[in-house]
């Protein structure tokens, strides 16, 4: 995990610069990742409440997760590419 993610996890509030930076670092960016206008972000208060500050979180955690979308292996397809050389 990226170390700036826990400072803000564990802090009083977030700020909007930290928003910001952790939704690409312009307010273009930020405004894109969570789905709202550049107007939005742009009117956000500098210490932003609860609401838009679980936003960000969410949008940085699922943007930050390990791909789970490929399905595991079963025994039969792992025991398959080990043999076939991974081919």
């Amino acid at each position: 995990m990226v170390v700036i993610g826990c400072e803000l996890w564990f802090n009083d509030g977030m700020h909007k610069t930290q928003a910001i930076e952790l939704l690409g670092g312009t307010i273009t960016a930020a405004a894109k990742a969570i789905g709202i206008s550049y107007q939005a972000v742009d009117k956000w208060p500098d210490d932003l409440p609860p609401r838009i500050a679980d936003r960000v979180y969410a949008v940085w955690g699922k943007k930050n997760m390990p791909d789970m979308a490929a399905p595991p292996a079963t025994p039969a397809q792992a025991a398959t590419e080990t043999v076939a050389g991974g081919v």
